[in-house]
């Protein structure tokens, strides 16, 4: 494989873990309970952060934000670090192809989870809630950045399986795997960052929630899919051709 055809196949990693982290935020699991969190960590009533904001609120919002997301990617950047040392030492260990065969695991892990997360399948296990619970309020941004780690480290019934694939996605692929991980929490970031300064209009996507899970919980099929048999170096290639294509036309 090529170096531009190995970024190419970096990059196309990367923008799925950013919608991975997307749709991880974007869960009923997750989005629903957006507000109350916000109020939690800030002591600002929902009431309060659904209305107007001013200059004030907006400022405690972002800093509260900028700390609990700390705690989040501390997390999620660990397990990734994780992952690919794991994957590294499960292709150094076992002796023959395990690139391929730790691909082909991934792949019948991702599609399985991806028909979770679209409702076709029902997990038991996976539908207990283990998040953290605080019955008092965070003191300052210290208390925020332990709030963030205590959400990253519970496995609710979205996040887990959603995470838990590009976790895969990193192990087989130990080079670039905190790099997925990294992109995974922007993609969790975004979202949660924006919707900080729009709280109200977290009710008609959580309204829509049921079509997210489910285009989402697809494309986890399809990238399942596409690890077992082995399709992307193919893919990247195609996206490659393309790429090159357009860019040559243009130059003519």
């Amino acid at each position: 494989m090529g170096a531009i055809e190995a970024e190419t196949m970096l990059l196309v990693g990367m923008f799925l873990a950013v919608g991975a982290g997307a749709l991880s935020f974007l869960s009923p699991c997750v989005l629903p309970i957006f507000p109350a969190y916000m109020s939690y960590i800030t002591g600002i009533s929902v009431k309060e952060l659904q209305g107007d904001q001013d200059r004030k609120i907006r400022r405690q919002l972002l800093s509260h934000s900028f700390f609990f997301l700390l705690g989040v990617s501390l997390v999620f950047v660990s397990l990734g670090a994780s992952a690919s040392f794991l994957g590294q030492w499960a292709q150094n260990l076992l002796i023959g192809d395990t690139g391929l065969l730790i691909q082909r695991i991934a792949g019948i892990f991702i599609i399985f989870m991806g028909l979770f997360v679209a409702g076709w399948i029902s997990i038991p296990a996976l539908m207990k809630e283990r998040r953290l619970h605080y019955s008092k309020k965070p003191a300052g941004f210290l208390g925020t950045f332990f709030v963030g780690l205590g959400f990253a480290a519970g496995w609710t019934p979205c996040i887990g399986p959603i995470f838990g694939s590009i976790l895969l996605l990193a192990a087989t692929n130990p080079g670039q795997g905190v790099f997925y991980t990294i992109f995974y929490v922007i993609g969790f970031a975004l979202p949660f960052i924006i919707l900080t300064f729009f709280l109200g209009s977290t009710k008609w996507i959580v309204r829509h929630s049921g079509v997210i899970m489910k285009v989402g919980g697809v494309l986890m099929v399809v990238m399942g899919l596409v690890l077992f048999f082995g399709l992307m170096p193919r893919i990247s290639a195609f996206l490659l051709d393309l790429v090159q294509d357009t860019w040559m036309s243009r130059l003519g």
